[in-house]
């Protein structure tokens, strides 16, 4: 126990006195953090928005005041037929119209040359103009939960965590152990007293400790910079994590089992990695909007599930047993990986 506690304090002298790998350690999380927080914002501000009708009621007068009030939509302009808001919008001179009707209905004209925009446009639009205390508009009834404020970094956090989680796990602790094969202090290890499966192991932990260092420090800024709420239990957030923490580290040690050099490891962490974990996960895109065959895919991608438990723990506040279906993915594929990863390095040794 001694010798493998030995090699445990080793490693973690080891990536403590280098300096790039804590820069990317902790720095890649801070970076993330604040550009999807902050810089990357899919929140809507100031649209210029169009109001049509042929008379201002005091009803479409409150709608419309509503409107300007919130600092979501700018009212450029009000006309007298939807054919003219159409045309400010095709000449890009507005962004979305608002046809009012005298039976108290009501249209809306929207530009859908980009239709994730434009859906968030026309939702924003409804949720203000359907307002309880706005009520007469009840063609509009909606009610949006957990994220009232419509605000983007309640559907990055968790996608950020999942994919931070990944890369660094994944990518340090394959880089790590391959390091040890091109220096070629790898045998050395090996022929040591501590039993092979040790010194792998001794060689993880160090990182599923700084992982959980900066799985904390995700979960701090998310909090307090970014005003995203822990509705749920911090104790199954933690507990989740940890298990998705042994994933990327069981998938980590995979990789190191077929890549040669650290190069090698890199590039095959960045493109087993980065490109699913991004296109495939529920990141950016949702994964039911997607072909048949790219929600396949998307079953075998780790972050997927990780982020699906999170943004329902974190943000709906829910219990364990609503991401059972999450968890159990994971463990399974935890066992699976570790146990392809172990086989393949004990057929190494032999």
């Amino acid at each position: 126990m001694k010798q493998f506690i030995a090699f445990v304090i080793k490693e973690a002298k080891h990536i403590l006195r280098d300096k790039r790998t804590m820069l990317i350690l902790f720095g890649m999380p801070v970076v993330m953090m604040l550009l999807f927080g902050f810089a990357i914002s899919t929140d809507v501000k100031n649209v210029r928005t169009v109001v049509v009708t042929s008379e201002m009621s005091p009803r479409t007068q409150q709608a419309v005041e509503r409107l300007a009030q919130s600092e979501y939509f700018i009212i450029t302009q009000t006309v007298n037929t939807p054919k003219e808001a159409e045309h400010l919008i095709r000449s890009q001179k507005a962004d979305i119209a608002l046809v009012f009707t005298q039976n108290r209905g009501m249209q809306i004209m929207v530009d859908g040359s980009d239709p994730n925009m434009a859906q968030q446009w026309t939702n924003y639009a409804r949720q203000i103009i359907s307002a309880p205390n706005n009520s007469q508009f009840s063609i509009l009834n909606s009610q949006l939960l957990y994220n009232p404020q419509m605000r983007s970094a309640y559907n990055f956090v968790p996608a950020i965590m999942g994919m931070l989680m990944m890369l660094i796990c994944a990518m340090m602790t394959s880089i790590s152990i391959v390091r040890e094969k091109e220096k070629g202090t790898m045998e050395v290890l090996l022929v040591s007293p501590v039993r092979p499966l040790m010194v792998i192991i001794a060689k993880a932990v160090p990182y599923l400790v700084l992982a959980f260092g900066i799985l904390v420090t995700i979960l701090l800024m998310a909090r307090f910079v970014l005003g995203v709420p822990l509705a749920g239990s911090l104790f199954w957030i933690l507990a989740v994590s940890i298990l998705y923490i042994l994933l990327a580290l069981s998938l980590g040690l995979l990789i190191s089992n077929v890549a040669q050099t650290q190069l090698v490891a890199l590039l095959m962490s960045a493109m087993v990695l980065l490109m699913p974990v991004v296109m495939l996960s529920g990141m950016l895109f949702p994964v039911e909007s997607m072909p048949q065959v790219l929600q396949w895919l998307a079953a075998l991608v780790p972050p997927r599930y990780y982020i699906e438990a999170m943004r329902k723990l974190m943000i709906m506040g829910v219990g364990i047993s609503e991401v059972a279906r999450e968890v159990t993915v994971m463990a399974g594929m935890t066992v699976v990986l570790l146990t392809i990863a172990l086989k393949k390095f004990k057929q190494r040794l032999e």
